[in-house]
């Protein structure tokens, strides 16, 4: 019984994401654009206020929909459905300190809310020592116990490197991602966070290790060699790191998932970032999609 229940979720998962891609396509293609549906994450969209007005003025402004932190569920769930949005993602973190709850208790309602949407639960892990193994048993039983609550709902799990977390650089999430050992489970490439703590020069090589786990990425402007969030986060259309080049590297391994505008700390209005950063998507998103390198 339970490999057939397991075996459906599994059909679940395949049929809401394939409808899920198909329908960014429709979009996309009509636009003349790449593929990757765009959304804003809340970090971007003035958390203090109200998650309609939140999810008005992504959809106004022409973002594919807007990603939240499980504190803003399910208000922002219902401003979604009420403007006629998606909610790409649902941010909640966890804890491999065995002191310490696993992960936000109200996670299992949030799941069962979120039920054949093709929502994806972005996982960031915390407690023990960045970038260690020290603590990967408990940290692969907490993902396949989310995992599996996610399967139910027919959801994915993408871990979420971070700076100073347990999960801090791509190729943790990685390793943790195979421990962990189910199909959905994948993972996320930040942009801020790899330029803060990895080597730029090792962009390609990494994205393609991500590749067969790849589920979201999240971009923003940022400088090469920047040192700081002032200058790793910022909006699209500033800062000196290509990102034209990121985005023509996933073109050509053929990822085609989400890509979220990651607006943590921006000064100024959160609409003019958004509007900012969107002209600055659409521009890159037109030249890629048709560039032949």
């Amino acid at each position: 019984m339970r490999n057939c229940v397991g075996l459906f979720a599994a059909v679940l998962l395949f049929v809401g994401s394939l409808s899920y891609v198909t329908e960014a396509a429709e979009e996309q293609s009509a636009k003349g654009g790449l593929i990757n549906p765009f959304f804003a994450m809340d970090t971007a969209t003035d958390r203090k206020s109200p998650a309609k007005a939140q999810a008005e003025m992504v959809k106004e402004l022409g973002y594919a929909g807007i990603g939240c932190d499980i504190n803003l569920m399910p208000a922002m769930l219902k401003a979604a459905d009420e403007v006629g949005t998606k909610l790409f993602s649902v941010y909640v973190g966890a804890n491999v300190d065995p002191a310490k709850t696993k992960y936000d208790p109200k996670l299992k309602d949030v799941i069962q809310s979120l039920k054949g949407r093709g929502t994806i639960i972005w996982l960031f892990i915390t407690g023990g020592k960045p970038s260690s193994t020290e603590s990967d048993e408990r940290a692969v039983e907490i993902v396949r116990e989310v995992a599996d609550l996610a399967a139910e709902s027919g959801l994915r799990v993408a871990l979420y490197p971070h700076t100073g977390f347990y999960i801090q650089h791509v190729d943790d999430a990685i390793r943790l991602a195979k421990k962990a050992d189910r199909r959905n489970v994948g993972v996320t490439f930040n942009l801020c966070h790899w330029l803060r703590t990895e080597d730029e020069n090792n962009l390609e090589p990494l994205l393609k290790r991500a590749m067969p786990l790849l589920y979201l990425v999240t971009i923003n402007g940022a400088d090469s060699g920047g040192k700081d969030w002032n200058t790793l986060i910022q909006t699209l259309d500033r800062g000196t790191f290509d990102n034209a080049r990121l985005l023509t590297i996933l073109r050509n391994l053929g990822y085609t998932g989400p890509i979220g505008f990651q607006g943590y700390g921006l000064k100024s209005d959160a609409r003019d970032n958004l509007k900012r950063t969107i002209d600055t998507w659409q521009k890159l998103s037109a030249r890629v999609a048709v560039a032949k390198d």
